[in-house]
């Protein structure tokens, strides 16, 4: 029998640990820890929106927590994200220091540097601090895809439906 330290039978599980326990890294965010996989629908611009709610990360100047539900909606080309390694990359950030405003910048280059995507968009929505509430929006387009104007399309409807993260 599987047991963990605290002694939790882990016998039914099959992908989660996987290969011995997780390593978990909380201070050093790298694209690297992005696991990528083929997308079997290339001609076919769809999109896949994928959610933490769990998002921390320290203030660079007085090291407070920063609580936020990060965002990552895309359009694939050749390649999408595994959800396991995104839940890994984004624990990365647990320990690391950065503004908001960074990290969510930092979070989009990572992901378009490796996914090549025809399109993303990364949503920062933040806790309050102090009685305020920030939101921060970073978007990437692949203007030289020969599905542009198509992926725009979808984007701007997609953009206009109302509760789309709900199931």
């Amino acid at each position: 029998m599987k047991t963990t330290k605290s002694q939790d039978n882990t016998d039914a599980l099959k992908t989660l640990g996987e290969g011995g326990e997780t390593c978990y890294n909380y201070a050093s965010p790298s694209s690297d820890i992005l696991e990528l996989f083929p997308n079997n629908f290339p001609g076919r611009p769809y999109l896949i929106s994928i959610e933490f709610p769990e998002y921390t990360s320290l203030c660079p100047v007085t090291g407070q927590p920063d609580f936020a539900n990060i965002i990552v909606e895309y359009i694939p080309n050749e390649v999408c994200v595994e959800s396991k390694s995104f839940k890994l990359y984004m624990g990365s950030y647990r320990n690391h220091q950065s503004f908001m405003e960074t990290i969510t910048n930092n979070i989009l280059d990572d992901f378009v540097t490796r996914l090549s995507p025809l399109w993303m968009r990364v949503k920062g929505i933040f806790s309050p601090r102090g009685g305020t509430c920030l939101h921060v929006f970073a978007e990437h387009y692949n203007e030289e895809s020969e599905q542009y104007e198509r992926v725009r399309e979808i984007v701007r409807e997609w953009k206009s439906e109302s509760g789309r993260h709900s199931s």
